[in-house]
């Protein structure tokens, strides 16, 4: 029970500040460039052109709907956080940002447009990337979002958000009658789902290697001792000669790769080997959860 309460606290805190993280980047970034980065975020912006009404007013509004769908579809704990989620980036968008209650408010930036669009990106990558892991959402289109990964977990969250988003870009270059516009929400768009990966999956990934050598004993007593990493022999046939051989699987961090790589090339140059990207790897000597 108390192991719970911790968690949860952990969990609204660092949705709080990824909230905020997520906020900076509409605030300096984004609204003062014309950058629509996607998502009810970029719709907001739109109508904002359109309205008389705050960016965070008609992101808290939108939301209405979204979040009562995501309390059916993603369950109660998910959607209070982004309730939490939803409030805190309203409430920094609109005032805390702009300067409330004596507290100054956080420059904004108004240089070049690519610059704009690639900060705000990883300001929006970051904050999306962190609610997510902590099992919640930044509301809008990640409720939606949300909803595609559990129906279809084996879809990367960052290129789902890329692929939802493409609407939203054909209304920012329609409303502010820029292609550039459209451009540099793209560019924000993909480092967002860029930099979303990166914090979701980023820790969890490695290579996994399927070694195939006579030398089989020598190469894995090798990859232990300098790499530290366990391996497993699986028992294999070949089709053509019909010899047993002992085959070497191996996941390593994608830094090592290459040494083990080198270990195995060192002892037997005639090794056969197969190399892949192992999308999450959990356990002994790797993340046990995604937890961050």
């Amino acid at each position: 029970m108390v192991v719970h309460i911790r968690k949860w606290i952990i969990d609204i805190f660092v949705v709080i500040a990824a909230s905020l993280i997520y906020s900076v980047g509409i605030h300096s970034f984004t609204v003062p460039n014309d950058i629509v980065p996607g998502g009810i975020v970029g719709l907001a912006i739109v109508i904002n052109n359109f309205l008389p009404v705050s960016v965070g007013i008609i992101f808290a509004v939108i939301n209405v709907p979204l979040i009562i769908v995501g309390f059916k579809f993603l369950g109660k704990k998910r959607m209070v956080k982004t309730l939490i989620s939803v409030a805190v980036i309203t409430a920094a968008t609109d005032w805390l940002f702009a300067g409330f209650a004596g507290i100054p408010p956080v420059p904004v930036y108004t240089g070049d447009a690519l610059l704009a669009s690639i900060f705000g990106g990883v300001l929006f990558g970051a904050g999306t990337g962190l609610v997510f892991a902590r099992e919640g959402t930044t509301g809008g289109i990640d409720i939606i979002n949300g909803v595609i990964n559990k129906l279809r977990p084996h879809l990367r969250m960052g290129g789902i958000i890329i692929a939802t988003n493409a609407v939203i870009i054909s209304l920012a270059m329609l409303t502010f009658r820029s292609i550039e516009s459209g451009l540099y929400a793209v560019i924000a768009i993909f480092v967002s789902g860029k930099v979303t990966d990166l914090i979701l999956y980023g820790g969890l990934e490695g290579k996994l290697l399927l070694i195939f050598s006579d030398e089989y004993s020598e190469i894995a007593r090798k990859i232990i001792a300098k790499e530290g990493r366990g391996v497993t022999f699986l028992k294999g046939t070949g089709a053509f000669t019909g010899k047993e051989k002992n085959v070497i699987c191996c996941a390593v961090h994608n830094n090592q790769y290459a040494k083990v790589k080198r270990i195995a090339r060192e002892i037997d140059p005639t090794c056969f080997m197969i190399i892949s990207n192992a999308r999450e790897v959990f356990g002994e000597g790797f993340k046990d959860s995604i937890e961050i």
